[in-house]
């Protein structure tokens, strides 16, 4: 019997695949535990569905990404940190702070996780900061950090 996966399940396959078991171990675990659905031709056409919508959504969250990449080239974002004597700094810069100066002067809010900082900022200056859109498109920031007065 041709079963559709509504979940993953364990040495068998992955949700939405189309497998082959034998028609004791559908009726019998699959079906009434809720992890299986009959592969006839109203299941496969809604799972055909499901895969078009998935495809789209995907494609527009990319496209999205692919903008806010685009718009942030042109954005720069200031950061204010202490300084001591000689230009020395107290502390340094995180992606916490990157992330609640970027919501309070673009009223646009970045996950601080996704705020990829390859050492932390510890100087004054201007650094190009990497944030993860997607799983695909990488974003660029500039970040320039001051002393704050």
């Amino acid at each position: 019997m041709k079963v559709i996966l509504l979940q993953d399940v364990k040495a068998l396959g992955k949700k939405g695949e189309i497998v082959e078991v034998s028609d004791g171990y559908a009726r019998n675990a699959l079906l009434p535990k809720k992890l299986g659905l009959e592969a006839n031709n109203k299941n496969l056409n809604d799972l055909k569905l499901q895969n078009a919508n998935k495809e789209k959504v995907a494609a527009e969250q990319l496209a999205d990404a692919k903008a806010f990449a685009e718009e942030l080239k042109s954005k720069e974002i200031l950061v204010y940190i202490k300084g001591g004597e000689g230009g020395k700094t107290f502390g340094s810069v995180s992606s916490k702070e990157i992330a609640a100066a970027f919501k309070a002067q673009c009223g646009v809010d970045i996950d601080k996780k996704k705020i990829q900082l390859e050492e932390s900022i510890k100087s004054f200056g201007v650094y190009d900061v990497k944030v993860k859109l997607h799983p695909q498109v990488m974003g660029n920031l500039k970040v320039k950090v001051q002393e704050q007065k």
